[in-house]
């Protein structure tokens, strides 16, 4: 079979697994073959023999325009001509955006539109104001956007400044609340006291640690020790130090971390830096206030040199032991291999806690340096992907200081 090849899955019937043709009713068969006509494009050899009509006419032109021969040359017409593509006129492609929205899901369309951007070359588009209102915003989108805004026009900066703040804001709240319960609970943890008031005692770790002075007459437990927690205090009682890699494969990275820079630095008993590098430092943490001046005033692309990043986040470590510091990047370093080595094994000599994420994204492990990574593991600093949803309690076990929650990626 022809196809129009990567195509998202939104034309699949709920449960249907099979090949076209397979008949669990006469209805199911034929939504079946109409689906499958849509994935496959209508090429004389898709097999299916079904025509389309109404509605599904004009979404199979929007998605031949992305996904067919048509998404590699000539204009946009949707639902007529199957070698129709997108081309670089705007006002077809924004024709094109409405019409993907009024046909798909949003999460589909966030899919097709970073389909769009790679695959026909359209990122000059989104420095015009109109295309920029027209989109579905999204991490990439942002991530896209943060790679133009030296490019673009006074008159579009404003429009890019409003989409990113609507997806950052999104973000913070699907994000913040649970971060700062998480970390709340791991502050007060990691603050316990080893002769607390009575008040202050953590009844089940304290029968726990005590079981073996159990009493069978008394049916009791004398506890020897008691365990508790200190009281929350207004003072900082960690460091955070967020060092993320503005390589241009890092954006969505990039845009993560500044959210939850941003939420750590609303937090009074965290201490939070946010420092982004290529070959060159920027530190950060005066916007941190505001993700989005955060966001703009990063550079993605460029070189690497994760040695002099760790060099310059080295310098502002004031109590060791109180620190955590979490190195976002893939890992390729243009700089000193052995000395970047060096620096993390002295960071961790000194009491520092040190995490290594090779992305912060929904999408899994980016291609990375294995042999770096290999060589931090060595050093008890493994190399993982983690999720924006697993960030809370990789740093809860991080300032508990107990083991992370790497994922099984096996």
């Amino acid at each position: 079979m022809t196809g129009r090849g990567k195509a998202p899955e939104a034309t699949r019937a709920p449960g249907a697994t099979g090949v076209p043709g397979t008949h669990d009713s006469a209805g199911a068969s034929g939504e079946r073959l109409r689906r499958w006509r849509l994935v496959l494009g209508g090429d004389e050899a898709d097999g299916t023999g079904c025509v389309l009509a109404g509605r599904d006419v004009a979404m199979d032109g929007a998605l031949g325009a992305l996904y067919g021969e048509g998404g590699k040359r000539g204009r946009a017409q949707p639902g007529r001509d199957r070698s129709a593509g997108l081309g670089a006129s705007a006002p077809s492609v924004a024709r094109w955006l409405g019409d993907i929205r009024t046909y798909f899901p949003s999460s589909v369309v966030q899919v097709m539109q970073r389909d769009a951007i790679d695959r026909l070359g359209l990122s000059a588009l989104l420095l015009e104001p109109e295309m920029l209102e027209a989109v579905e915003a999204d991490v990439h989108l942002v991530g896209t956007l943060l790679s133009l805004h030296k490019a673009m026009p006074e008159t579009t900066k404003e429009t890019a400044r409003a989409v990113v703040r609507k997806v950052v804001e999104d973000l913070e709240k699907r994000l913040a609340t649970r971060t700062r319960a998480t970390l709340t609970g791991a502050l007060d943890r990691s603050a316990r006291l080893s002769r607390p008031r009575h008040h202050d005692i953590d009844w089940n770790r304290t029968i726990a640690a005590n079981l073996k002075h159990y009493l069978p007459e008394h049916r009791t437990i004398v506890p020897e020790r008691l365990i508790g927690y200190g009281r929350a205090a207004q003072s900082v009682k960690k460091e955070v130090i967020l060092c993320v890699d503005q390589s241009g494969s890092m954006a969505a990275s990039v845009v993560y971390a500044s959210v939850f820079g941003a939420v750590l630095a609303s937090m009074r008993s965290i201490a939070t830096r946010l420092v982004v590098f290529d070959t060159a430092v920027v530190d950060l943490t005066d916007q941190l206030d505001d993700p989005v001046d955060v966001l703009f005033g990063t550079q993605l692309g460029g070189g690497t040199d994760i040695n002099r990043a760790l060099a310059y986040c080295q310098s502002r470590i004031t109590r060791p032991a109180d620190t955590v510091v979490v190195l976002i990047s893939d890992l390729y370093e243009g700089g000193i291999r052995n000395e970047m080595l060096k620096r993390v094994a002295a960071m961790k000599a000194s009491g520092v806690r040190f995490v290594t994420l090779l992305a912060l994204s929904d999408e899994g492990a980016p291609a990375y340096d294995r042999e770096h990574a290999a060589a931090l593991a060595a050093l008890d600093a493994p190399a993982f992907a983690c999720t924006p949803d697993l960030f809370p309690e990789v740093m809860a076990a991080a300032i508990e200081k107990r083991p992370l929650p790497i994922p099984d990626t096996r």
